[in-house]
């Protein structure tokens, strides 16, 4: 079961498609909006029954910041004075990634356009992130929806609370959740996780990093990218392993068809439209009603990434030639 902040009684239905509904979707969230404080948005009830019917993309935007709570980290005149200063060593990797991953939207192409003055505002403000190519998904995607300075600091925020680990220079947020995603696929599918993790040798970071570093930006039609990006910032990092597990289901059968580790890497990471559910919803049904324990998995995390602390430090103190431990995974999820 999903877990309780975001369950219902019965699993979430597809939205209805019909103006009149749409209309009152829209109604419904500018008036709750208002009367939920955005610290609290991730905790409330009806908030959570509103992301379940849908989020109208004349709105979204909007919910997206409440959800991020977004404007209590903007403050005045920041993302300008970032924007003024040197440039920052990515420059040119972003202006290239720019004009790769949105070929279509000129707009975000030019050296000072808003997407590369975006991600050169963020790494000015926080210099300690190490550039890929997914920040340039993650931000252009963002600004497809929301006015530049506003999308920068819904950015900032999405960073903060759940990827900053995933651009560090430390890879053991990634270690971890790599690990916790592969042992959730075996335990939902022992087949598909011996044709991936053994029979082709794929390492668990891989996946988890195509995944998890791009928020499935480039992997997920726009609309089911938007629906797991609504619950994504009520719920958190443990969606990510949701959608990976849907994602598995819905290409099992090329995967365990699949004759080469490319092959394979190619259906996780661009799955055929033709596997995923017909609409959006039905997909998010599938996201939300995947075997996963969500608590198990945040507890997890806490003590995963404390064993391989330490596994880390004993090697820095000279232990190399010393077998650490193998990171210690549940039994199930």
């Amino acid at each position: 079961m999903f877990p309780d902040v975001i369950s219902s009684g019965t699993p979430p239905v597809e939205s209805p498609t019909s103006i009149d509904a749409h209309r009152q979707r829209e109604i419904r969230w500018m008036a709750l909006l208002p009367m939920v404080p955005p610290s609290q948005a991730r905790r409330n009830k009806k908030v959570k029954r509103l992301l379940l019917d849908g989020v109208p993309s004349s709105v979204r935007y909007l919910v997206w910041c409440h959800l991020s709570d977004s404007k209590a980290r903007a403050i005045p005149g920041v993302y300008g004075q970032l924007g003024k200063r040197q440039r920052v060593p990515a420059f040119s990797d972003i202006e290239n990634d720019a004009k790769t991953y949105f070929p279509d939207q000129t707009q975000l192409h030019p050296f000072d356009g808003p997407l590369v003055s975006l991600l050169q505002a963020y790494l000015n403000m926080v210099p300690d992130i190490q550039y890929s190519s997914g920040l340039t998904s993650i931000a252009g995607h963002l600004l497809l929806l929301s006015p530049e300075e506003d999308a920068f600091w819904i950015f900032a925020s999405m960073m903060d609370a759940h990827l900053r680990p995933y651009f560090s220079a430390n890879t053991i947020q990634l270690e971890v959740d790599a690990a916790l995603l592969s042992k959730a696929i075996e335990t939902n599918d022992p087949a598909v996780c011996k044709k991936l993790y053994v029979t082709f040798s794929i390492p668990p970071s891989a996946i988890a990093k195509s995944w998890f570093s791009t928020l499935f930006v480039g992997t997920l039609p726009i609309d089911y990218l938007h629906r797991v990006w609504d619950i994504f910032l009520y719920e958190g990092v443990t969606v990510l392993f949701r959608v990976g597990l849907a994602l598995v289901q819905c290409v099992r059968h090329l995967l365990l068809q699949a004759t080469s580790e490319e092959a394979a890497m190619e259906y996780l990471v661009h799955p055929p439209l033709a596997c995923l559910p017909s609409t959006a919803d039905a997909f998010l049904n599938q996201v939300l009603m995947m075997k996963l324990k969500d608590d198990d998995v945040r507890k997890q995390r806490i003590k995963m990434e404390a064993q391989v602390k330490r596994q880390t430090q004993s090697r820095t103190n000279g232990s190399s030639g010393m077998q650490t431990a193998s990171i210690s995974l549940p039994k199930t999820f």
